[in-house]
């Protein structure tokens, strides 16, 4: 070899290992690391640490109240859920790692509504990857009302389960024709991209509309979820489905009928607050500062028919307090799936476990029919949607707003403790 090619080679020879020296650096530099395993070490741990087999099971052994307080379903409860949600959910193992199972993922997102924890507390909780929990409630909320809405959120869709409703006011709360009592209540959400300067800026929050319908006992009877939080309550039930099937007739609501002891035919109505228009199919109290007595009377008669739905709205927030937060999910559609599951788990729960759910809870009347305040009214409420510009009232929706009025005021329409509410 001449000397030019022996020091060619040299040459060659001392870049090179100059080269692998360099890349030994740049590995060796802090904050890179070689990924040698498909999952943290940590997240390993799920099984012998995390909190689904370690601090869920042990009060499910027990049949204690302690798992209701953690995940807001008794034993019972939550297998009944986990067999109907396991065929949409599901996950198979693969030759790398173990799924998720149903229960951890039904867990998992109970315990997110329950408290609106962060994702990433979650994930420390139940020793499952961030990006896992963030797909995994969604999907989760989603399938819980998928399974649910049928059976536990199904409006009313023929006459007799209108007249049903109707039935319940009048013997709960002494208020006829009714067939539910309205209102709608902010969700507050992290802005999504681009939509900070046009969200309700409250607290740099976005806000969506939960507007619902609730029957006398405060199970949800119809929900709509996702209309912008700018929009005043009245607004939102402008654009409301619900609002087409009252007006057109379209939903088999009932027939015109006459009031306990009348003889006059009177429509049907839903009650709801100063925020909506007077409607004939929607009643709303009389708003002049300078009311006479039977105008007072009838104020009070519907607000207690109206109470239902404040409590329910209370008892949502109070059972699933991630509405007591900002939910942290910038994609609309999904904090949907998650509200729309919170309210079939509340009729679930109100119709499978009833008295364990709402005892002390909810607003009782005493015996005098005085309000005692449930314990909802301690925590922090839901906001309140503004109010609207007009709300025009057509004459016929006066008319019958009076025609209420006079029956609240007269003998077969009167109750005993009426007089001394006002």
């Amino acid at each position: 070899m001449s000397d030019e090619k022996f020091k060619m080679a040299l040459a060659l020879s001392a870049l090179g290992l100059l080269l692998v020296e360099q890349e030994k650096k740049r590995r060796r530099r802090p904050g890179r690391r070689k990924r040698t395993e498909w999952v943290n070490a940590w997240i390993r741990q799920r099984q012998d640490q995390g909190a689904f087999l370690n601090l869920c099971r042990e009060p499910e052994r027990n049949e204690t109240p302690d798992i209701k307080d953690f995940a807001r379903l008794f034993p019972v409860q939550f297998h009944m859920l986990k067999e109907l949600i396991n065929p949409i959910i599901r996950r198979q193992n693969t030759n790398y790692r173990d799924c998720i199972s149903v229960g951890e993922r039904l867990m998992i997102t109970l315990r997110f509504l329950a408290t609106g924890e962060s994702f990433r507390s979650l994930s420390y909780q139940f020793r499952v990857g961030l990006s896992t929990i963030r797909q995994l409630v969604p999907e989760t909320c989603a399938a819980i009302y998928k399974v649910l809405k049928d059976k536990y959120l199904k409006c009313p869709d023929t006459v007799q389960e209108w007249q049903q409703v109707a039935d319940g006011f009048q013997a709960q709360w002494n208020f006829p024709n009714c067939l539910g009592a309205l209102d709608g209540k902010h969700v507050n959400i992290r802005p999504p991209p681009g939509t900070r300067s046009t969200c309700y800026n409250y607290k740099h929050t976005c806000s969506i509309v939960l507007m619902a319908l609730v029957d006398s006992s405060y199970r949800f009877l119809y929900v709509d979820v996702g209309s912008n939080g700018r929009i005043s309550d009245g607004g939102v039930f402008g654009g409301w489905t619900l609002q087409d099937a009252l007006e057109n007739r379209t939903s088999k609501i009932p027939a015109p009928a006459p009031f306990p002891a009348s003889d006059t035919p009177a429509p049907f109505c839903i009650v709801a607050d100063e925020a909506f228009p007077l409607k004939e199919y929607l009643m709303k109290p009389y708003l002049n500062r300078k009311l006479s007595v039977e105008q007072r009377i009838f104020n009070y008669r519907l607000s207690r028919a109206r109470r239902v739905v404040e409590n329910a709205f209370g008892i949502l927030s109070n059972r699933f307090r991630v509405f007591q937060t900002t939910i942290n999910i910038q994609d609309t559609a999904k904090v949907e799936d998650i509200t729309l599951a919170c309210c079939a788990l509340h009729n679930f729960l109100q119709t499978e476990s009833c008295d364990l759910y709402m005892t002390g809870i909810v607003d009782q009347e005493g015996a005098d029919h005085n309000t005692i305040p449930g314990s909802w009214r301690q925590e922090p409420e839901l906001r309140q949607a503004s109010l609207p510009h007009t709300t025009n009232a057509t004459t016929r929706a006066k008319q019958h707003r009076d025609e209420l009025c006079r029956y609240f005021n007269s003998d077969p329409g009167a109750v005993p403790f009426q007089w001394g509410k006002i």
